[in-house]
């Protein structure tokens, strides 16, 4: 529709309506954590979180919907999965663009519960969101560096107490967590750096997910492995709004974890940690080929999946 746009006009076409969509929900959306925050606990506060999460997904459908009317995009979306909105389902992906949660929410829809992932501290401090976001228990994660963890070794515990604390608020409630397991967006230079062994991704922190499993238990449905293709090359979250994306492929495959890796204590037992990385190790091989393989259909010639042709980095 807004195709005969210039780029620039179409992007800010597309920000304001993104913005005054936010606004407009922002409303709802925080009387419903009002109402959650004066619920006592139990079944009328899991009610009040179930509300606060179905607004939230109305919230972002309506995004979604304003994306396909308005920009022009192929999307080929696979999915072999079994989905139900009232399951409980752990997400990995690869990430390479803030477009990816765009993509995520029109893959899923409304076929599937609302997710929550792992958002960094200062993002709370984002005028609208970062309020919804804490009312929506997605869990802030605090960075500590080097330097402060070895002073203070108690810090590196953190990260667990977080992800228990907020796994523990999930028990109850149909949820889908999602896990970027890489941990940052893809980029050439991250891939140099840090020596990955694949192709199209950064290697992969197993912890946080073995955290989540342990804290959550057998209680998952499965295990949603997702795997995110741009033929054209990942671009930023402006390019995306003014309409340079065109073509997005995305394959959604369901998966069983080993019952033994619920059990195990990732932190303290060594076996049970190199069991639990070679098991993700693996998991990341078959994506990583995969991603190849669904580049060479779209027609693509090699290259870090990252990198757009015409473009240094994503």
């Amino acid at each position: 529709m807004l195709g005969s746009l210039p780029a620039w006009l179409r992007g800010a076409i597309m920000s304001l309506l993104l913005v005054a969509n936010t606004l407009f929900w922002a409303v709802p959306v925080y009387a419903a954590i009002l109402l959650k925050l004066l619920s006592p606990r139990g079944r009328a506060r899991d009610a009040a979180s179930r509300l606060t999460a179905a607004l939230a997904q109305r919230w972002a459908m309506v995004n979604v919907v304003m994306v396909d009317a308005l920009l022009c995009i192929r999307w080929d979306l696979h999915i072999d999965a079994d989905l139900s909105p009232s399951g409980q389902y752990l997400v990995c992906a690869n990430h390479q663009s803030w477009n990816d949660i765009v993509v995520l929410l029109k893959t899923f829809g409304r076929k599937a519960p609302f997710f929550k992932f792992f958002i960094k501290q200062e993002l709370i401090w984002v005028p609208v969101l970062g309020l919804a976001w804490w009312g929506l228990d997605y869990p802030f994660m605090k960075r500590y560096s080097k330097q402060a963890l070895d002073k203070n070794p108690a810090l590196r515990g953190k990260d667990l107490e977080t992800t228990r604390e907020a796994c523990a608020k999930y028990r109850n409630q149909p949820v889908m967590i999602l896990n970027f397991l890489e941990g940052t967006r893809f980029t050439a230079e991250k891939h140099a750096r840090t020596g990955s062994p694949y192709q199209h991704l950064l290697k992969p922190k197993a912890g946080g997910f073995a955290f989540t499993l342990s804290a959550l238990g057998e209680r998952l449905n499965s295990l949603l492995d997702v795997t995110i293709v741009y033929p054209q090359g990942a671009m930023g979250f402006w390019d995306f709004l003014a309409g340079r994306v065109h073509h997005v492929v995305v394959e959604v495959r369901q998966l069983t974890i080993p019952h033994d890796l619920y059990v195990g204590d990732y932190e303290n037992d060594a076996e049970f940690r190199a069991r639990f990385q070679a098991w993700i190790g693996e998991l990341w091989q078959a994506k990583d080929r995969r991603i190849g393989e669904l580049l060479a259909e779209a027609g693509v010639r090699p290259y870090a999946v990252g990198i757009s042709p015409d473009r240094t980095a994503a």
